[in-house]
């Protein structure tokens, strides 16, 4: 099974950081972001063939990457002219895939168990397997119940729960041709259109510890103290 790596965004909430390198070439600890993710692929997923979606700052990525020999994978790279949203990202791709295949946005890192996702994902006959992580927020103001114009109740920054998507996915190559060939796209229109066809999307449910958002500077800084933290100890 392929691996299909979203790294063409132009990670404009990590500006400065992101005006002379690419989101996914940010070091954690003495690697790049990237470099995990491939590792991750590799150890956890059984995964040896990578598509590299680039496009801003491109170069930087290949030139550091290369064939992907020396990091035990054959990488392969779809470039686009321009950044592009999630989903027409990975329709860059899709000339490379012949068959299900992971997909994974280039700005985070994973550390759960890939192979029991994919299993589960062949053995339900999914079109499209997400994992998701539960969540809890605290909403920044109170909510006022009303019936008729009357107060009822009084609920003071209430707490909210569910679960989030982690950007991480399983899916059948006839995705893509669900996405445009042109214009931006998000997955969560692909996902929607795919849910409306009636297809199979199944839910593979991750722990908090098997994910970290690098989604912001204050999510990178406390990655990167936990990543050179980790390094202290070697």
């Amino acid at each position: 099974m392929k691996a299909v790596i979203l790294a063409g965004g132009l990670g404009t909430r990590l500006q400065p950081y992101t005006f002379f390198i690419p989101k996914p070439m940010l070091p954690l600890g003495n690697k790049p972001l990237l470099e995990y993710i491939i590792e991750w692929l590799r150890n956890a997923g059984g995964i040896k063939e990578v598509v590299l979606c680039v496009s801003y700052l491109h170069r930087t990525i290949e030139d550091y990457f290369e064939d992907g020999a020396r990091f035990g994978v054959k990488i392969e790279y779809a470039r686009a002219e321009r950044p592009l949203a999630t989903a027409g990202q990975l329709k860059t791709a899709e000339k490379f895939v012949n068959g299900p295949f992971v997909c994974v946005y280039g700005d985070s890192v994973y550390e759960f168990n890939l192979r029991k996702m994919i299993k589960m994902h062949k053995e339900s006959g999914a079109f499209v397997s997400m994992a998701l992580m539960p969540y809890t927020t605290k909403l920044k103001y109170g909510f006022i119940d009303t019936e008729n114009s009357d107060i009822t109740g009084w609920r003071e920054k209430p707490e909210i729960s569910g679960l989030i998507n982690i950007g991480c996915y399983v899916m059948e190559p006839d995705l893509l041709k669900m996405i445009p060939a042109t214009g931006a796209f998000g997955m969560d229109d692909a996902v929607r259109k795919a849910l409306d066809e009636k297809k199979k999307v199944k839910a593979f449910k991750v722990e908090s510890t098997g994910f970290v958002d690098i989604g912001d500077k204050k999510s990178y800084l406390d990655a990167y103290k936990k990543y050179a933290s980790r390094l202290g100890k070697i």
